[in-house]
């Protein structure tokens, strides 16, 4: 390998794929998310997360078979270029992108107002820059100076966000507020569906694992199996927090901080300032996970010429996409400040739909071209899962908003004007690569 055209370095072992995965699905949102389910499904709250884990189940199993097929960087991005050709291909990648930034803005903006609750200095304006641009920007600059460093980041952060969480439950546990799982009489199931509906888009996330396949040790072993143990991982957490606030609180729907609130009941105010310290911590992985995936997706539309080139650029020391990392840092730190992310949060959920179906449906596909290479896939002798998975994600469609649509066909828009001029310069930087060039006058 030469250092004028240096490689990814493949360093992201087991456990990282693993944090990643637990960190793309726990995110802040935890910590409000129990009262909001309950406000849909009352007593069969816990109920709605078992018909929604089972779905996203659905949809992870999906990815997973198509993770097992490739070793390159990209995920949904890939698997749809590979399966549909690349027009899907950049837009499900340009959704991914938009999706991207929103989910980061809202995250440095939750982060903020969770910051605040210790030190009030942050919620003034300036502390809100300030703390805005220190999160965004030192996380991006350890990421730049190597896989490793994002890595163990994303790794340690995840242990701090699963560490209050494990308390939480246990200590509601040994104090007697739990509940039941089930409830006794059947619900309405109307609720039900509405409750999932949420949750399936709090259980999205698994998915940025897939993007750094090309830094993956042995990705096309490991990565389905942490997939798959790191969704039941996270789910068995969602359902437990869940049955604790619902046993802790009599009127858990109206909390605003449910887990705060449950906390403080059998741990008094030191369990909400726990929970408060947790949130922090969810809010800082789930953003460093971003932060590392999301460059990722500019190298691989990069690299395959549908963006500018300059973003597969691979640092000859550090084995990173430097200037990927750079730009989307500091896009997303324009997007936080200047709080556009409200204006794209509508894209996170249509982006995860859009790269959902399309790689479910991009399964069947993939599985008969890898046949004639003689290449087995991880859902082999069971092709009515992606199908599912297809199904699943074409009903939540139907539940989206006419706003929500308008704003996710206006992002896929602009995403087909920017694909349009990518081919076109490329093809015109070919012929005029490939033109004649003109007689030296020295040579006349």
């Amino acid at each position: 390998m030469s250092l004028l055209n240096p490689r990814l370095r493949r360093t992201i072992g087991r456990f990282s794929l693993l944090a990643i995965v637990v960190n793309g699905i726990i995110g802040a949102g935890i910590f409000v998310l129990p009262a909001t389910v309950a406000g849909l499904a009352g007593d069969a709250s816990t109920l709605a997360y078992f018909v929604s884990g089972g779905a996203a189940l659905l949809i992870a199993l999906s990815f997973a078979a198509a993770s097992s097929m490739f070793d390159q960087a990209g995920g949904p991005y890939l698997y749809a270029r590979e399966a549909f050709g690349p027009f899907i291909g950049f837009e499900v990648g340009w959704m991914f992108l938009l999706g991207r930034f929103a989910g980061a803005g809202a995250i440095l903006n939750a982060l903020v107002a969770y910051i605040a609750y210790f030190l009030p200095v942050f919620a003034t304006f300036g502390g809100r820059v300030l703390a805005i641009s220190a999160a965004a920007l030192s996380i991006g600059i350890l990421n730049y100076f190597g896989v490793r460093l994002g890595t163990t980041l994303v790794n340690s952060l995840t242990v701090g966000k699963v560490l209050p969480l494990v308390l939480f439950v246990v200590a509601g546990i040994v104090t007697g507020h739990h509940g039941r799982f089930l409830p006794i009489e059947m619900p309405d199931l109307g609720h039900i569906r509405q409750a999932s509906f949420v949750l399936l888009f709090a259980l999205g996330g698994f998915e940025f694992a897939t993007v750094p396949s090309e830094e993956v040790v042995d990705p096309k072993r490991r990565l389905p199996a942490m997939l798959v143990l790191g969704m039941a991982l996270a789910l068995v957490i969602y359902v437990l927090v869940q049955d604790v606030c619902n046993a802790s609180i009599p009127n858990l729907a109206s909390k605003p901080a449910p887990l705060a609130s449950a906390a403080s009941h059998f741990l008094g105010p030191s369990g909400a300032r726990l929970m408060t310290a947790g949130a922090i911590l969810s809010s800082m992985g789930t953003l460093s996970t971003i932060l590392l995936v999301g460059p990722r997706m500019l190298y691989a539309m990069a690299h395959s010429r549908y963006l500018p080139r300059l973003l597969a650029r691979v640092h000859p020391v550090y084995r990173t996409p430097h200037i990927s990392i750079a730009v989307f840092a500091l896009i997303t730190l324009g997007v936080s400040l200047s709080g556009t992310f409200r204006e794209l949060a509508s894209l996170n959920a249509l982006a995860f739909l859009l790269y959902s179906i399309t790689t479910c449906a991009a399964v069947p596909v993939l599985r008969l071209r890898k046949k004639r290479d003689q290449r087995d896939s991880v859902l082999r002798g069971a092709s009515v899962i992606p199908i599912l998975g297809v199904g699943v994600c074409l009903c939540l469609l139907a539940g989206t908003t006419s706003r929500e649509a308008s704003i996710g066909c206006g992002g896929i828009l602009v995403g087909a004007v920017v694909y349009g001029v990518s081919v076109v310069s490329t093809r015109f930087g070919r012929r005029a690569a490939d033109a004649p060039s003109a007689p030296d006058e020295a040579s006349l």
